[in-house]
C-alpha cells in the first residue's frame, strides 16, 4: 500500500479514536458529573420533567413522591411534614438536596439504571420515570421517637444491631420540607436559632457523659487486663493526669467492682481503667467501634460528623498527647460524639461484639415494582469478642435493675442500658444527657441511643424513659 496513504489512514484512525474518546468522557464517563454541575441548566430543566421516584417507609408508607405541574414538571412532597425530614431530606431545583434525596438521587431520577434500557426507554418515547426506595425507617417508632423528645432539642437513633437497619431517626426541632418551595420560608429556618435544618443525630455532636464507659469496659475486659469482678478504688478526688477528679456529687467508694462502678458510674474507677488500658488499646476499640471517621451509612457525607476527640474544631487521635485518657474514659475531655456513634456502640454489644454496617435503605425498585437491587446486611468490623460482648451486656443489666438507669426498666423485658450526663454550665443544673441501651438482652433486636440539650436534670430522669418508649414502640409495635 502507498505509504502517504497509510499515513492518512492512520491519521483518520487517531482522530476518530480521539473524538470517540472525548464524546464517551462527556456522555459516559462523565455524564454524572456534568448532570450535577450547577451551571447546568439544561440539567436542571431535564430533572424538572422527570417523575422522581418515591421514598417509602419499612411499611410502605409514602414519605416522599412527585407530583405532575403545569407544562409537564415534576415537584416533590411530603406527605409526613416534619416526621421523617431530617433523614429523608429535601430536593428542590433551587435549593439543591439534603439527606437520603441527594444520596438516592440517581437511583430516583431512573439515572442508575442500565445504560441499554435507558436507551431503549429514550427510543420508544418513554417518559423519564425514576426508581422508588424503600427504607428501613419504622413509622409507628418514629413517631414515637418524636413525641417522646417533645419541645426538647435532641435525637433518637435506633437500630437493628443483627442487621444494621436504621429504624428511627428523630431529630428536633424538625421543618416541614414542603414549606421550602417558598425561598422566605427556607431563609427563617437557616437563621433559626434551634437549628431546625441540622439533623442532630448524625451532625455535630456532644460529649457522651458516662455512656462512654462502655466503650472503656469494652477495651478493658477484651484485652483480659480487668473482669467485671475486678476491683478499683472508688474514692474522689483520685489524681488523674495529675489533677483529682471528682465523683457526681463528690461520693466517696471504697474497693469495688468493675461491674458496681457502671451501675452507680463512679468517675474516679472507669478513669483509672482508661490509664491502665492506655491510649493505644483504647484507640484501637474507639476505631473498631467506629470513631475517629465518618460513618459509613448511606447518607450523604457532608451531613455526618466523626465522633471524637477535637480541638480546636480538629479531630484528634486518641493517643495525641493533647487527649486525657483517663477523662476521656469517662466521656469527658474533648469528646464530641453523634447519637449514630453511639447507637453503633450499643448494637455492637448487642450482636456479640460484631458491628453490622448501619443503612437506611433496604431496597431500591423499579417503576414496575421489580426489585433492581436489595441491601444486603454487611459486616462493619468485629469490635470484641462474645464473651466480652455477654460480660459487658451483663453489667448494662445491672445498670437498669438496680442502678442509673432504673427508669429505663420494661415488665417482661430485660433491657440493658447506660445513663449519661454531661455538664454544659459549671455550677448549674442544665444538661446535655443521654441513654444507650439494647433489648431484649438475651436476644436484642434494638439497640438504641438518646440524647437532650440543655435539659435540667441528669440521663436517668430524661433520656433514658425516651428509650424506653422507643424500645416498646418496636417491639410490641
Amino acid at each position: 500500500m502507498n505509504r502517504p496513504i497509510v499515513r492518512l489512514y492512520g491519521l483518520v484512525a487517531l482522530l476518530f479514536a480521539l473524538l470517540v474518546a472525548f464524546t464517551s468522557r462527556w456522555t459516559v464517563f462523565e455524564a454524572s458529573s456534568l448532570r450535577n454541575n450547577s451551571l447546568n441548566a439544561r440539567g436542571l430543566l431535564q430533572q424538572q420533567r422527570i417523575d422522581r421516584g418515591s421514598i417509602l417507609a419499612a411499611d410502605g408508607s409514602v414519605l416522599a413522591r412527585s407530583v405532575r405541574e403545569a407544562e409537564g414538571t415534576y415537584t416533590r412532597t411530603y406527605p409526613t411534614g416534619e416526621e421523617f425530614a431530617p433523614a429523608i431530606g429535601y430536593s428542590y431545583i433551587d435549593l439543591g438536596q439534603t439527606g437520603i434525596e441527594l444520596y438516592r438521587s440517581a437511583e430516583l431520577n431512573g439515572q442508575a439504571s442500565s445504560g441499554v434500557q435507558s436507551i431503549l426507554d429514550q427510543l420508544q418515547g418513554a417518559k423519564p420515570k425514576g426508581d422508588s426506595v424503600l427504607t428501613t425507617l419504622v413509622p409507628s417508632a418514629q413517631k414515637t421517637a418524636i413525641a417522646a423528645l417533645g419541645e426538647h432539642s435532641g435525637a433518637v437513633v435506633a437500630l437493628d444491631p443483627r442487621t444494621g437497619a436504621v429504624e428511627v431517626m428523630a431529630s428536633t426541632p424538625s421543618f416541614d420540607p414542603n414549606a421550602l418551595r417558598s425561598p422566605r420560608a427556607y431563609a427563617q429556618l437557616a437563621k433559626n436559632s434551634g437549628a431546625p435544618l441540622v439533623n442532630r443525630a448524625t451532625q455535630f455532636g456532644y460529649a457522651p457523659g458516662s455512656t462512654f464507659k462502655v466503650i472503656t469496659a469494652t477495651a478493658a475486659i477484651d484485652t483480659g487486663r480487668f473482669t467485671p469482678q475486678s476491683m478499683v478504688s472508688g474514692r474522689d478526688g483520685v489524681p488523674i493526669s495529675g489533677v483529682p477528679l471528682k465523683n457526681d456529687n463528690n461520693e466517696n467508694f471504697g474497693q469495688i467492682t468493675l461491674t458496681e462502678g457502671l451501675v452507680k458510674s463512679v468517675n474516679t474507677v472507669y478513669a483509672q481503667v482508661a490509664e491502665q488500658v492506655g491510649k493505644q488499646a483504647m484507640a484501637r476499640y474507639m476505631s473498631r467501634f467506629g470513631f475517629d471517621r465518618k460513618p459509613a451509612l448511606d447518607y450523604p457525607a457532608q451531613q455526618m460528623s466523626s465522633s471524637g476527640e477535637y480541638l480546636g474544631g480538629r479531630l484528634l487521635a486518641p493517643t495525641s498527647t493533647y487527649v486525657d485518657v483517663g477523662r476521656m474514659g469517662i466521656g469527658q475531655d474533648k469528646l464530641q460524639v453523634t447519637p449514630l456513634q453511639m447507637a453503633e456502640v450499643a448494637a455492637a454489644v448487642a450482636n456479640k461484639g460484631v458491628l453490622m454496617t448501619p443503612h437506611m435503605t433496604s431496597a431500591i425498585v423499579d417503576p414496575d415494582g421489580r426489585v433492581v437491587e436489595r441491601i444486603a446486611p454487611k459486616v462493619q468490623s468485629v469490635v470484641m469478642k462474645p464473651s466480652t460482648a455477654a460480660a459487658v451486656t451483663k453489667m448494662m443489666e445491672a445498670v437498669v435493675n438496680e442502678g442509673t438507669g432504673t427508669s429505663a426498666q420494661i415488665p417482661g423485658v430485660q433491657v440493658a442500658g447506660k445513663t449519661g450526663t454531661a455538664e454544659t454550665q459549671i455550677g448549674t443544673a442544665i444538661n446535655n444527657v443521654w441513654f444507650i441501651a439494647l433489648a431484649p438482652a438475651n436476644a436484642p433486636t434494638v439497640a438504641v441511643a438518646v440524647t437532650l440539650k440543655g435539659v435540667p436534670g441528669q440521663g436517668a430522669s430524661f433520656a433514658a424513659p425516651v428509650a424506653k418508649q422507643v424500645i416498646e414502640s418496636l417491639l410490641h409495635g
